[in-house]
């Protein structure tokens, strides 16, 4: 039977045979550790999904192992000297990938014993160390370290005899058959590596189903966990490489002073800005509403002096709590997730919301409020997988995934996924039926229908201007949208116990000859809810004050990490601050216009910007504003690396 099935395949008789092996291997090794936590994955109801799932995740890691040597052997492999040489190379890329797979697999449960989650980040920060690594396994786990060794030579011998047997007595194609050959390998290759047809590849996030970091990581392989976490790493830049050094205790110092809290208000030594905020409203607590507001710059807004799209919005900034000089801290919708589910500041690196440390275990309001009885979910028309928002989320708080795939015959299905009349309209929905049950709850709700290529339905407006599909023609659908979802709301039996807030999460596109556009950093944002007064605030707000402020007028008392000002409260002028992450830049603006920006490798520069003519002019700033400026740009770098903006746990 096994000569038939070497003389089909040919030459690809080794790559198929090592793929089937490493499959069994993986998902034996998957089935066991699942089995090993029985409990947690019941409790998720997740067999299913891990199995499944996990299958995918496999073939995904197996295509990016075997997608080069398949091509290499259709191209090379022989009875000549040359292919023989590569059949040689052939079983030495197998053997090497055999041993990986099964080592990673070997070295999970004790990783698990000891993180709980499958080998990551840290597997790799340890290796920088091979001393004191040895050292402790010597020390600690010398059993493991036993069956690790034997286990390894086993692999190593038994894989090299293995796969003599995978090439001896191949049957080799003619010659032009062989480029059809690779042709089919490299699309079956990248095809299973991708795993699907959308905007992106596989990543955790897409196959995360759980609030379980641990029964998430099941459906994973430890060797795709640890390649995903490498790739992460290089992800994770640091203010300190581009802005110069300053000490720690320093930036410490001087943040802690640019929150207006005295010394006494902060709490931990392992998270220096924990500190206690009293909440201005004391009540009984409200819901809380995010409306986040794809690229919807203040210059779509006609408020706030920009283009006539927004009727519904500028309604609402006239009847609600309207900041008119709210900017973003970035020019992502991760950036302004971050900031206004975080209250984390901006950096050089990505997202948190797409670095590997803040996967779980990082401070969000959502895990704040979860923690006081709060249901918490995301509620967005796309794939909720994108930007790896489910796999954060899940880990940091939140436990309702309202996602594309739970939309049930949505009227208008666009690029992006359902519409923003869709949204509002399973929002009002999931809010009507919360509040039935009497469960207070905290939903952030993402449009997209303002996203490229701006798909919307017809007949709901009167087109901006032509063609149909323009940025400024989505702006005014998806203003009509939240128009038609406020008309419900406060109708609705939720109104008069839910706080709103209508925020952009960054302009739609920041450019310019300056070193940062920081007009294209100015976005709406707007409070509404019962009780909330009729007021034009004229203070300069960023992102970051939003969470601090949303919770102080829902009536939550916490401890919390975040830097941002309370709003509700009044705050020293001189306190007052935008930050701004243009790719590498930062920048720094006070009250006054004024401005600090830093660059890679360059002396800070002063600025004042006019806000007439969006001009930065050269000024120089007190010295005290660039030393400011500095430790408030390096504090989330060093608050990442130093796992300082942690969950206030017992606190």
């Amino acid at each position: 039977m096994i000569d038939i099935v070497k003389k089909r395949l040919g030459l690809l008789f080794p790559l198929a045979i090592t793929l089937f092996v490493c499959l069994f291997i993986l998902m034996l090794s998957r089935i066991g550790l699942s089995v090993w936590h029985g409990d947690r994955v019941n409790e998720a109801d997740g067999w299913t999904a891990i199995l499944l799932n996990g299958l995918r995740v496999d073939i995904s890691t197996l295509s990016y192992l075997l997608v080069l040597p398949s091509l290499l052997t259709c191209v090379l492999a022989s009875n000549g000297k040359l292919g023989k040489g590569w059949l040689f190379i052939l079983r030495i890329w197998i053997v090497f990938g055999l041993w990986l797979l099964v080592y990673m697999e070997l070295a999970t449960p004790s990783f698990i014993l000891e993180y709980d989650v499958r080998p990551n980040r840290l597997f790799i920060e340890y290796l920088i160390y091979p001393k004191e690594v040895f050292g402790m396994l010597w020390s600690g786990y010398k059993p493991e370290l036993f069956i690790g060794t034997l286990v390894s030579t086993a692999t190593l011998y038994w894989g090299w005899k293995f796969t003599r047997h995978l090439v001896t007595g191949l049957t080799f194609p003619r010659w032009y058959w062989r480029p059809v050959l690779a042709a089919l390998v490299v699309v079956l290759g990248v095809m299973g590596a991708r795993s699907t047809f959308g905007h992106r590849p596989l990543n955790p996030a897409m196959v995360a189903f759980s609030t379980d970091p641990l029964v998430n990581d099941l459906v994973l392989n430890s060797s795709y966990s640890l390649a995903f976490a490498a790739k992460q790493m290089e992800a994770e830049d640091s203010a300190f490489k581009y802005y110069g050094k300053m000490d720690s205790n320093e930036i410490i110092e001087l943040v802690r002073e640019a929150t207006g809290k005295g010394g006494q208000n902060f709490v931990s030594d392992s998270a220096p800005t924990m500190a206690y905020h009293a909440a201005t409203y004391q009540g009984k607590p409200k819901n809380l509403v995010i409306l986040l507001q794809e690229s919807l710059g203040a210059r779509y807004v006609g408020a706030l002096g920009g283009l006539p799209l927004t009727p519904n919005l500028d309604g609402l900034m006239t009847e609600g709590w309207n900041f008119t000089r709210m900017y973003s801290t970035g020019t992502r919708s991760v950036r302004g997730i971050e900031a206004v589910v975080t209250g984390f500041s901006p950096t050089p690196a990505r997202s948190v919301v797409k670095l590997g440390k803040s996967q779980t275990g990082f401070f969000t309001i959502a895990d704040l409020l979860k923690s006081k009885g709060y249901h918490t979910q995301f509620i967005y028309g796309g794939e909720s997988h994108f930007d790896n928002m489910k796999s954060f989320f899940l880990g940091n708080g939140f436990v309702d995934m309202q996602d594309f795939p739970t939309f049930k015959d949505p009227a208008f299905v666009g690029s992006w996924g359902a519409s923003d009349e869709d949204l509002y309209q399973k929002a009002h929905e999931q809010f009507s039926h919360l509040n039935a049950d009497n469960q207070p709850f905290f939903s952030l709700v993402f449009t997209s229908s303002n996203h490229s290529p701006f798909d919307y339905p017809d007949g709901r407006i009167t087109p901006y201007n032509a063609p149909k599909q323009t940025r400024e023609n989505a702006a005014k659908y998806s203003d009509y949208a939240l128009g038609e979802f406020f008309k419900q709301a406060k109708s609705s039996s939720y109104w008069d116990n839910t706080i709103f807030v209508v925020v952009a999460d960054h302009d739609s596109r920041a450019y310019g000859n300056q070193l940062v556009p920081i007009d294209h950093f100015h976005i709406p944002a707007v409070i509404v809810g019962e009780g909330i007064p009729s007021k034009q605030d004229p203070r300069l707000v960023s992102q970051i004050d939003l969470a601090p402020t949303l919770l102080s007028l829902i009536g939550i008392n916490s401890v919390n990490p975040m830097i941002g000002h309370d709003m509700t409260k009044d705050i020293d002028e001189s306190k007052l601050r935008a930050m701004m992450q243009f790719y590498k830049n930062f920048a720094w603006m006070d009250n006054n216009n004024d401005v600090v920006i830093f660059q890679p490798d360059k002396p800070a520069k002063g600025f004042h910007y006019d806000e007439e003519t969006t001009e930065l002019l050269a000024r120089k700033v007190p010295e005290a504003m660039v030393k400011m400026a500095k430790a408030n740009a390096q504090w989330g770098s060093l608050a990442y690396q130093n796992n300082f903006y942690h969950s206030p746990g017992g606190y």
